[in-house]
């Protein structure tokens, strides 16, 4: 794809609306909807890498009340013809194709490749991946087992989404959600999983969220790891102009 002059692709990840509570996150949906009515004025495409949600389930008729705001504004955006890709995190993971049916947004469940003007990306939500995280992993494999998406169907949403909601919160095996602290190279799961996949494959950039700590990190020949930070303490997001990538700090004016 080639970037149109003086136009942007925007990358965001990790809003988890709806944690703690609804009313503790509404000011956090306002900042985000705010920071998409500044972007959509220059944006090629915008990516959203997971987590936008704390959780969500998508019954067969039904779907967590509560987000319209953010869903309004992403339907406002992807109607004008700007498009927008999404790609499941380990809370909203039982998302299908309510993103695809209702707001025309691409949902995504793993890594994806992608070319800008000549730049090559590798693009996903990173949880699962790299050495280490080992209980998480097994979890994740139990989560998205068909049998467990079916039992949870059969819950009353009124009990299921007050459960994972509340399981959410406080399970950090669930959450995947540690000290926000940076580890060194040598044991961040993601920085070490970037080099893994630049042994078999050239990318410029790899860019992923989970890890709630913004940072740009040199791990090949002209080959950078992003982690896009998250909207609950650092309100990061990452811009690629064409040229280059560089993260930024929303502050809202």
């Amino acid at each position: 794809m080639t970037i149109s002059p003086n136009r942007k692709i925007y990358f965001a990840s990790d809003q988890h609306f709806g944690a703690p509570t609804p009313e503790a996150s509404f000011p956090r949906e306002q900042k985000f909807v705010a920071w998409l009515d500044e972007v959509k004025k220059d944006a090629e495409c915008i990516f959203l890498l997971g987590d936008l949600f704390d959780f969500w389930f998508e019954y067969k008729t039904v779907v967590p009340k509560g987000f319209v705001r953010v869903l309004g504004k992403l339907a406002e955006i992807r109607d004008s013809g700007i498009p927008i890709y999404f790609f499941v995190g380990n809370h909203d993971l039982w998302m299908h194709d309510y993103f695809e049916k209702e707001l025309n947004i691409p949902v995504y469940h793993d890594n994806q490749e992608y070319t800008f003007n000549g730049k090559t990306f590798l693009i996903g939500h990173g949880d699962g991946k790299g050495p280490g995280d080992k209980g998480y992993k097994r979890m994740k494999k139990v989560f998205v087992h068909p049998l467990s998406k079916w039992i949870f169907r059969w819950l009353h949403p009124d009990l299921g989404v007050k459960l994972a909601q509340y399981l959410s919160v406080k399970n950090k095996l669930i959450s995947g959600e540690a000290d926000v602290k940076f580890l060194g190279e040598e044991n961040e799961w993601l920085v070490q999983y970037s080099k893994r996949k630049l042994e078999s494959k050239h990318y410029d950039y790899l860019i992923f969220g989970h890890r709630h700590l913004p940072m740009i990190i040199p791990v090949g020949e002209n080959s950078q790891y992003a982690n896009l930070g998250d909207w609950i303490g650092y309100f990061t997001y990452g811009v690629f102009d064409g040229t280059t990538f560089e993260l930024k700090e929303y502050k809202q004016t």
